[in-house]
């Protein structure tokens, strides 16, 4: 059986069921994905944004898929305790593919309306895309969604449209600023409530939705955690509309474990004179694909795109990115740093695009490499594509190994040979990290990095969820 085939089946015994749980606007794409996701199939290794994972090899194990909308057998709110407080963040949770809503029932005058966080600014929305869909007040915004995610350009977008039932959304209306920090704990768990044993392997598939009016501005932080002991594979769809003179900061940091298989998408798009700042942070993984496809779609924006990323063992994280200039007077920028260690492999395929009439545009793109052993990997592949000649283009890669120089300088001093590399490692990815805008943030992942660098576990103190 082909790797697609099961996925095939999967949705035409349990359309009904999947039709069921999910949202109007969530089904109207769904028949359309479907028929995408069986005329594509999953990509092979030549096909050019997918040359570096064997996309049909990570999906090709038999996944159970949580159809029935099992819940998890904890409370996380009680259960999740960070060992890097005071993020002064609004914290919420989805579980596998769940958002947790503590007060799933919230009503006003016995009507039940989208979930209000009384720490956010009024008409600000962090809820489910189901409940905010079902309420004619705000079934405006279902237009939105798979309008940037197009299922008949890549398989995964398509696979995960077609069996996502839920998903988080997040709006913020014209000119509102949220200064509190968004932070979603991504978790996933295997054991269901009420469930006699655990499962052995478990596919997510998780769709996020956010739209940023004119003017508005907040920053989100999403981390990734594994709660159990269990081989997962977890899809993501991301869609982020960011209006005009709208902020979005957008981190996404992954501290899971290496039975995970991560293959996630992210679509921006971006309005006159709006900025992004996106941040993929990868410290504990198994398998990792991330992609990132941008467009400019309105002249004076600008966009900040890091990346870092410390693998050893057998782990793998490849990172896409497409940068598509469709205007005049743009502005990206591209840092993405890699450690590798033991017989981990890395991969980097930037792309550049500047479109004809998308003048005055400025565009850098960086990528730098270290390797600690011999056994370790890393492909690097950074482009442009240029249809316009008044630019300022420029895009680099290095791969090397820590400087013998530094090393000795630093032995001679009493320093041993691991802590002179760990210091020499943590500088390298320092830079990247500096480049955050949120501070806390920052803090904690000076902390974690050189936690992660002495080999220390990531799981947090009193956390029950992760025995």
């Amino acid at each position: 059986m082909n790797s697609e085939q099961q996925y095939i089946e999967l949705y035409q015994q349990a359309r009904e069921m999947i039709f069921s749980h999910a949202p109007e606007a969530m089904n109207a794409v769904r028949d359309k994905a479907f028929e995408d996701f069986r005329k594509q199939g999953f990509p092979s290794k030549k096909v050019e944004r997918y040359k570096y994972t064997d996309i049909q090899k990570l999906f090709a194990p038999d996944y159970g898929v949580n159809l029935n909308r099992l819940e998890i057998p904890v409370d996380p709110y009680e259960a999740f305790r960070c060992d890097v407080p005071n993020l002064s963040t609004s914290l919420y949770f989805v579980v596998n593919d769940m958002f947790y809503n503590r007060d799933k029932e919230q009503e006003v005058r016995g009507e039940k309306i989208p979930y209000v966080n009384p720490h956010l600014p009024e008409g600000v929305i962090v809820d489910s895309i189901a409940n905010v869909f079902s309420h004619l007040s705000t079934s405006h915004l279902s237009s939105f969604y798979a309008r940037l995610a197009k299922t008949s350009e890549d398989a995964i977008t398509a696979l995960n449209t077609m069996l996502a039932q839920d998903g988080l959304f997040v709006y913020v209306p014209k000119n509102v600023k949220v200064n509190r920090a968004i932070q979603v704990i991504n978790i996933l768990k295997a054991t269901p409530q009420n469930a006699q044993r655990q499962v052995p392997d478990l596919m997510v598939n998780r769709r996020v939705l956010i739209i940023l009016e004119e003017g508005a501005e907040i920053k989100m932080l999403f981390c990734d955690h594994a709660a159990d002991d269990r081989n997962f594979l977890a899809t993501q769809v991301i869609e982020a509309y960011v209006g005009e003179n709208a902020s979005l900061d957008l981190y996404c940091l992954e501290e899971t474990h290496y039975k995970n298989v991560r293959v996630s998408n992210v679509y921006i798009d971006q309005q006159a004179n709006s900025r992004v700042n996106h941040n993929v942070i990868t410290l504990h993984n198994g398998i990792t694909r991330n992609k990132l496809d941008l467009t400019f779609s309105g002249e004076g924006a600008e966009c900040q795109c890091y990346g870092c990323v410390i693998a050893d063992k057998e782990q793998h994280v490849d990172n896409n990115t497409l940068i598509t200039h469709k205007v005049s007077h743009c502005t990206s920028n591209e840092l993405y740093k890699y450690v590798l260690d033991d017989k981990s492999t890395g991969a980097f395929a930037g792309r550049v695009l500047v479109e004809h009439g998308a003048q005055k545009t400025i565009s850098q793109m960086t990528n730098q490499n270290l390797t600690a052993t011999k056994e370790a990997r890393m492909y690097t592949q950074p482009m442009l594509e240029i249809y316009a000649d008044d630019v300022k283009c420029a895009h680099g890669s290095t791969v090397g190994q820590l400087n013998d120089a530094a090393l000795f300088y630093m032995r001679q001093r009493g320093i041993s040979l691991d802590e002179a590399k760990m210091l020499l490692q943590n500088a390298f990815i320092n830079e990247v990290i500096d480049h955050m805008q949120l501070e806390p943030l920052r803090d904690r992942l000076h902390y974690l990095v050189e936690k992660r660098f002495r080999g220390e576990l990531n799981k947090c103190t009193g956390c029950k969820l992760c025995k």
